[in-house]
């Protein structure tokens, strides 16, 4: 029963629930209370023996709560049916005492034994729940059975129970802190925890628990690294705060040579400049010290997991949580290299649509963020202008992040808003707007006078606090240029006679003691006035007044003598001390006696001393020593529990401390088809065996710690900081070549019977080419060779995983002939590289720009054969239709990867149907049912008549709208229906596009930032060479191959590099974004692949399925 109902019949039934009853009595007329018998009817219902009314006592009971009543005398009533055997009943019981056994604690120790039971039994909500309460009981002689409780469930069965056995844990540490050691062992076990839902909850019992053990991150780094995608939103928060701790720690500042080339080129630079004592061979030296000092610095490469963490956690700047962009935000502003901190901007400003409270959190550290890096925000100005509906608070924020944005070139944009902001009729926010006009006008010197002149312009305004503000800011600007500014000082000086707010009449008092020398005739005048309203000025006027007299005694005592003596003697007899003491101290100064000591002498240096003009600086300056994003930051001041941001080491860390083991998670019978398992999937084992085609957290996390394990050993090797890993690294690569041989071997055993008949097919194939190319030379045959055998032994691998078949219709034998005859000179086993590296510079040109000049031929429908583009001879083949769910027909398609003609932004899929009944199958068409939004189909003709054990074909269309959503279709016949799906890998949602190598590198440099995906791969030990990686990249993805140009790769004159780069190009079907792909090779199999793509989703799927391709 939901609370509303539950509420609904409190107010209808005979009694109230949580409150007294109130009656009137008939003779005394007086209100009386029947607290005695309150909740009685719930607790009858709760000592009845049915469940049903238990259940429906305890319903009404949590209402109770949920509303804020007290239900706290119900406990002993409660708490006896916790070992009621009714799950429902039992999980509110909990609920109810989750709230109340704190403060009941006596009664609570009583059911302990039922709590323990509770923790065994089968349900996991009931274990999770005895936990929660246990942890709840807030007394020190149950912890050892809390203790016990936790490392209990900590090992549970259900990730829910851990998440639990995670949140006790701070309660416990609360309850008894010398149970630490025994809680980290428990934490170190949870942090090994696989799941999203429990990693969350583990990082906030680390962070309460031991936030100092940073080594029990290490091997859990990468891990939480990719499960921090998938931790529910809170989690995420949790973690982001602690891996940025954890980085400051671990890895170099990335802007550690640009902050030292700015020191060394200007700070130090003018301090030695100024030194005039010193020769110039010593600061020859000098300088040359520190130019080698940066010379011998080395140049910084980000460490792999640097770059992992800001890798992943790019996405979440997308979030819907902005507590989540937040943390994001700020992690990439204490972490991330200046170059790439630009892309928090756009979400934080995304971020300003919110409610109130968010948009204040983000403007109090976007201002922060302004003042270090302006550039950031300056794109997003017009984000920051105020809306008339802000409020106050978020109004001068805004004010505050648009002065730090303010330069040359928009500070003209900026002062016609702040024009406009003036009219406001909010006097606080105009106040903080003339403020804002100051500073812009200190910062920027070349609208200091216009500035000045819309501050004098104001002086005019009739609102006294407008006038007031003014009058302090213009103070402040006068400071700079007092000589070209007397004649304002004169304005503001008629004003004291109009302005009544303190401390604008202060502000002008002091200017015209300050330059009383600009207005001799002005000041003593002024003095006069002042001297008449002493009495009933404030404090701080007083005081400015006899600084005033002070100074004009000093200068013009002729006038001002008398004057000076009558307010040194009103101040003598003021009510303030403060006054009272100024004047005895102004009086032994400026007018000597006999007992005035030295002082008197320079009394005029010290009251005429030239002050520096005051620096107007943001308020937020000092802030940035905090943690963006923490309550201590936006309190500016240090909170209970803040832990202070670690400075960057000086020299990096090991990275080894995060290598990790990775487990063998597939059982095998014995250890040899564990290390051959081992081999064939190293990484990705894991994934394909739980999830399928959508891949688990646990395989991201497997794939990526590999990938990067893998960088780590590499650049251990490039900088040859450790000889010991070397050693290791090596050994194990001749292991895993030694095993890849014996499983190939044995792959290649088993399919014997199934390449025999292919290679005879090949032979004849070989025969027609030796016949068309006689001039061409013996290496060319031995290449095609090569190639042959190559292709058949990858061919009989991918066999023994997956169904692949030609898709090619049964035709006679003569059709075929034609048609190879035809297609001689487009056949791509021919002009590919081969895997020697003696390859002919002319095949190599051809082989690049092959893909481009077939798009330049016409040809037929019948001649376009699938092979025409596809690397490899065989198309890999889908089940569309079983031939049992079928009743005897089956239907089989791939994706032929030539254009749809009738419409060129669909994608065609070739279908094979074999009718395997005794029977004819009659009207085979497709209708498009339950597509997608945008989806199209173009189906293929009607096939009227399909005979008994016959085969057809037919190609049809689908808009698939850049997305490898299935599309969902019906195939009907003329008496069943069925319904099928197609779902296209993302290579096949891509058309190949002819770029040049120079066009390549200029879109690449257009489609960076969140529009480039970086993976690092060890590449196996078959793909290694230029043939294979182009044959692997084009089979996963419909991409052409860009030919090498500007840095002279593959030029006949040059040889081709040791490792060169491998560029592909294409563009999406529906929309044309483009997609770029490079394999960048390295020593001893190790290769950097690159994705650029404005599609996000496509790029990464993209990377998955490319890895994939290179590595299995």
């Amino acid at each position: 029963m939901s609370a509303s109902s539950a509420f609904n019949e409190e107010k209808m039934g005979s009694s109230s629930v949580g409150e007294a009853e109130y009656a009137y009595d008939p003779v005394s007329g007086k209100i009386f209370s029947s607290d005695y018998n309150r909740h009685d009817d719930l607790k009858e219902m709760l000592d009845s023996n049915k469940d049903s009314l238990k259940l429906e006592a305890m319903k009404r009971i949590v209402a109770m709560i949920a509303r804020g009543k007290n239900a706290s005398d119900l406990f002993p009533a409660v708490v006896k049916n916790v070992a009621c055997k009714n799950i429902e009943v039992k999980k509110l019981v909990y609920v109810y005492l989750v709230r109340y056994a704190e403060e009941q604690q006596d009664l609570a120790l009583l059911s302990i034994s039922t709590f323990q039971r509770g923790l065994k039994d089968p349900n996991q909500l009931i274990r999770a729940s005895a936990l929660r309460v246990l942890s709840s009981i807030r007394v020190t002689i149950i912890v050892p059975i809390m203790m016990l409780a936790i490392k209990e469930a900590a090992s549970d069965m259900s990730p829910y129970v851990r998440k639990t056995a995670a949140h006790a844990i701070p309660k416990l540490y609360s309850l008894d802190p010398e149970q630490k050691d025994q809680l980290i062992e428990v934490i170190e076990k949870l942090l090994a925890d696989k799941t999203t839902l429990v990693a969350g909850s583990v990082v906030m019992a680390f962070e309460e628990v031991c936030p100092e053990r940073i080594d029990l991150i290490h091997k859990n780094y990468r891990k939480l690294c990719n499960l921090l995608i998938d931790v529910e939103e809170w989690g995420q928060v949790v973690i982001i705060n602690m891996l940025t701790r954890y980085a400051r720690t671990q890895f170099l500042n990335p802007n550690l040579n640009e902050s030292l080339l700015e020191d060394g080129g200007s700070g130090d630079k003018t301090f030695y400049g100024s030194d005039e004592d010193e020769d110039d061979d010593e600061k020859e030296n000098k300088e040359k010290a520190e130019a080698a000092a940066l010379a011998k610095r080395k140049p910084y490469v980000m460490d792999p997991d640097h770059r992992l963490l800001l890798r992943n956690t790019k996405p979440l700047l997308q979030s819907r949580n902005a507590a989540v962009v937040m943390a994001v935000a700020q992690l990439y502003f204490h972490l991330a290299p200046k170059a790439e901190v630009g892309v928090i901007a756009k979400a934080l400003v995304r971020l300003l649509r919110s409610h109130s409270e968010v948009q204040f959190v983000v403007l109090q550290n976007v201002a922060t963020m302004t003042i270090r890096r302006r550039g950031m925000f300056e794109p997003y100005l017009k984000s920051f202008y105020i809306r008339s509906t802000d409020p106050t608070l978020i109004k001068i924020l805004k004010l505050e992040v648009l002065t730090n944005l303010a330069n040359e070139t928009n500070i003209s944009t900026i002062l016609r808003e702040f024009q406009t902001y003036i009219k406001s009729m909010d006097k606080d926010f105009v106040a903080a707007t003339i403020q804002a006009i100051g500073r812009c006008a200190t910062n920027i010197g070349e609208v200091r006078d216009t500035c000045l002149n819309g501050l004098v312009q104001l002086l005019s305004n009739r609102d006294e606090l407008v006038v007031a503000e003014s009058v302090v800011v213009i103070k402040k600007l006068l400071q700079m240029q007092p000589e070209k500014h007397s004649d304002i000082i004169k304005h503001m000086a008629k004003l004291t006679d109009n302005i009544q707010v303190p401390m604008a009449r202060a502000s002008i008092l002091w200017l015209i003691g300050e330059y009383c020398e600009h207005v001799p005739k002005i000041a003593p005048d002024v003095l006069r006035k002042m001297a008449k309203s002493f009495t009933y000025e404030e404090d701080i006027v007083k005081l400015q007044i006899l600084n005033l007299a002070a100074k004009l005694y000093l200068t013009n005592s002729k006038q001002t003598k008398l004057l000076t003596q009558y307010v040194l003697n009103l101040a003598k007899y003021d009510q303030n001390y403060d006054i009272r003491d100024r004047a005895r101290f102004i009086r032994q100064l400026i007018v000597p006696t006999e007992k005035s000591g030295a002082l008197s002498k320079y009394a005029k240096k010290l009251f005429l001393a030239l002050k520096p003009a005051p620096v107007l600086e943001s308020p937020f300056k000092d802030r940035d020593h905090f943690q963006l994003g923490s309550l201590s930051h936006l309190l500016n001041a240090k909170a209970g529990g803040y832990q202070e941001l670690p400075d960057w080491p000086e020299a990096a860390p090991d990275p080894s401390v995060r290598n990790v083991e990775v487990p063998e998670w597939t059982k095998c019978s014995s250890r040899e088809k564990r290390k051959e398992k081992k081999v064939e999937k190293p990484f990705y084992s894991d994934s394909e065996g739980e999830s399928g085609p959508t891949e688990s957290a646990d395989s991201e996390t497997n794939s990526a710690s590999a990938s990067d394990s893998a960088s780590d050993s590499e650049q251990s090797r490039s900088s040859s900081e450790s000889e010991e890993s070397d050693e290791g690294s090596e050994s194990e690569e001749e292991k895993e070549n030694k095993n890849k041989k014996k499983v190939v071997k044995k792959a290649v055993k088993e399919s014997e019977s199934e390449q025999s008949s292919e290679e005879e097919n090949r032979k004849l194939e070989k025969k027609i080419k030796q016949q068309e190319k006689d001039s061409e030379t013996v290496s060319d045959d031995e290449e095609s060779d090569s190639e042959s055998s190559q292709s058949t032994s990858e061919d009989s691998e991918s066999e023994a995983e997956v169904k692949k078949k030609a898709p090619v219709s049964r035709t006679p034998p003569k059709p075929v002939k034609k048609e190879k005859k035809e297609m001689s000179l487009l056949d791509l086993d021919d002009f590919e590289p081969a895997t020697s590296p003696q390859v002919t510079p002319i095949s190599t040109l051809l082989s690049n720009s092959l893909v481009t000049d077939l798009e330049g031929l016409s040809l037929s429908d019948s001649v376009l054969a699938p092979s025409t583009i596809t690397p490899s001879g065989t198309l890999k083949s889908y089940e569309l239709l079983h031939r049992i769910t079928g009743e005897g027909l089956s239907v089989e398609y791939c994706f032929g990867r030539q254009p749809f003609s009738p419409d060129a932004n669909m994608v065609a899929v070739q279908l094979q149907f074999t009718n395997n009944s005794t029977s004819e199958t009659k009207n085979l068409h497709m209708k498009d049912v339950k597509l997608q939004s945008g989806m199209r189909v173009k189906e293929f003709p009607e096939i009227e008549l399909l005979p008994a054990g016959d085969t057809a074909s037919a190609v049809m269309g689908i808009d698939f709208c850049d997305s490898t959503q299935a599309a969902n279709l019906q195939l009907c016949t003329s008496t069943r229906k069925f319904f099928v799906s197609i779902q296209p890998p993302v290579g096949e949602l891509m058309r190949p596009v002819f770029l040049t190598e120079n066009e390549f590198k200029r879109e690449q440099g257009q489609l960076m930032g969140m529009n480039e995906l970086t993976e690092k791969l060890i590449l196996d030990a078959k793909y290694r060479n230029e043939h294979a990686i182009v044959q692997r990249v084009t089979t996963a993805a419909h991409l052409s191959r860009v030919p090498c140009g500007s840095d002279n790769e593959c030029s006949p004159s040059v040889p081709p590099p040791d490792h060169p780069a491998h560029r592909f190009a294409g563009r999406t079907v529906t929309s044309g974004s483009l997609v770029l792909v490079t394999v960048a090779t390295g020593e001893e199999g190790v290769a950097q692949l690159t994705v650029n793509c404005e599609k996000m989703v496509i790029g990464t799927m993209l990377v998955k399925d490319i890895l994939l391709a290179l590595t299995q």
